[in-house]
């Protein structure tokens, strides 16, 4: 028997496989609290991760009726990017810092300066650094949290931790690490000058973890929790690796023509390259491959946080979400958004018409354009009590239904356009 991992940003997963004929006879996952803030923090802590893999592995085998000392070994794919930053005892010195963090984004612009502009970053990395790298987390630690940063004794990626929890070892592989920001792509291996800059009081030869061939394993599982977790004795724990890296080897994309896209919290979009690849364009990622060669990758931050947004918006649970994305037109008909000119008191849609304009002296400001013609919100939303200040928007050529769900702003809304329909402040 193997065990898979997936310790993402909303939860971990767990699989549990046969190694007869690869079926997977055991699954379950736990969620994951996330510390977010209005100025892009996204943190989680490093225990949550732990309790979330105890709890899915018990689930996992109970499900599956088999005992966990005939698992022989376990892999690891963890959500990239995250700064893990561990005291000398292997303690968290602050929460991890995680992808989706963008409260870093000034000191990844310092960053990209220091090391010479975006060509400098290629010229040292072989990719341009992004907000979400691991790089300006650190520096941002240094500049906030300075007697955080100074007990730092190691510093790990999630599925690096999560392999260090389960073996004591700290050791990372290129693919992962690729996305740090002092890994240098090309040439598979850290860079100290590149570390000194983000951390001048770090010694990279002491807090950098091991690199390791992905081939190779990271160690066994530790006695001590092995019996714990109901394990045997001497079970492999393998390289692993970040998701989009491990997404790739799953979908097959490991030589040249395949593309693999993941939608999950975020969004990316990998090919696979025998050679490293200079991008000219500082959004393509020249990752490597945790299998051999490369990955060059895009993402963007935000997909299904997006439409979790819009389906709890509009009060739907996932299974009914799926189902009026199923009956919605291909392309929805697009989107028509109304603006406001605070100078002229109007409100316009995109493509003005005679027939598309309200007066200023309109008792309620009129919030939407159906079939080029404004329309008063409802009475509910008439002074914001019930969408909380907040005015409904439609798009155009909305086919109302009786059955469909109602929004928060207590508008009736449309199996085929409810999921362009959201409140937004003027």
């Amino acid at each position: 028997m193997y065990i898979g991992v997936d310790c993402g940003t909303q939860s971990t997963k767990v699989v549990l496989v046969d190694g007869a004929d690869g079926r997977i006879i055991g699954e379950a996952s736990r969620p994951h609290a996330l510390d977010q803030g209005d100025n892009g923090r996204r943190e989680q802590r490093v225990e949550s991760w732990t309790e979330a893999f105890r709890g899915a592995l018990g689930d996992a085998l109970t499900q599956a009726g088999v005992d966990g000392r005939e698992v022989r070994a376990i892999g690891i794919s963890g959500q990239q990017h995250g700064m893990v930053a561990l005291d000398a005892e292997g303690m968290a010195v602050h929460p991890a810092k995680l992808w989706n963090d963008t409260e870093t984004a000034a000191w990844n612009a310092d960053l990209i300066e220091r090391l010479g502009g975006e060509a400098g970053c290629l010229d040292k990395l072989g990719l341009v650094l992004q907000t979400g790298y691991t790089a300006s987390k650190i520096a941002w630690l240094r500049e906030t949290h300075p007697q955080a940063y100074a007990r730092i004794a190691t510093l790990l990626l999630p599925h690096d931790y999560l392999n260090f929890w389960l073996t004591g070892e700290r050791v990372a592989e290129a693919g992962d690490a690729s996305g740090t920001g002092y890994f240098d792509t090309r040439n598979r291996q850290w860079r100290h000058d590149v570390f000194a800059v983000i951390a001048p009081e770090l010694d990279p030869a002491q807090v950098l973890p091991r690199l390791i061939d992905s081939r190779e394993a990271a160690g066994t599982v530790r006695p001590e929790l092995a019996r714990e977790l109901g394990l045997g004795e001497d079970v492999l724990v393998a390289s692993g690796g970040g998701d989009n890296m491990m997404g790739a080897i799953g979908t097959g994309n490991i030589v040249p023509g395949r593309v693999t896209i993941s939608l999950g919290t975020s969004g990316t979009i990998a090919v696979h390259s025998p050679e490293p690849v200079v991008p000219d364009n500082a959004m393509v990622a020249n990752f490597c491959a945790s299998h051999a060669g490369w990955l060059p990758l895009i993402c963007t931050m935000n997909v299904t946080s997006a439409t979790t947004t819009m389906r709890e918006l509009v009060g739907l649970d996932i299974a009914g979400f799926n189902r009026a994305v199923e009956r919605a037109e291909p392309g929805a008909g697009g989107v028509t958004r109304c603006r406001s000119s605070a100078a002229s008191g109007y409100r316009r849609c995109p493509r003005p018409t005679p027939a598309c304009t309200a007066s200023p002296a309109s008792t309620q400001a009129p919030t939407t354009c159906v079939a080029r013609r404004w329309r008063a919100p409802p009475s509910a939303c008439a002074t914001g009590s019930s969408c909380w200040g907040r005015w409904p928007i439609e798009r155009p050529r909305c086919a109302w239904s009786a059955v469909a769900p109602r929004a928060r702003c207590g508008v009736r809304s449309s199996l085929t356009c409810w999921m362009w329909r959201w409140c937004v402040r003027w």
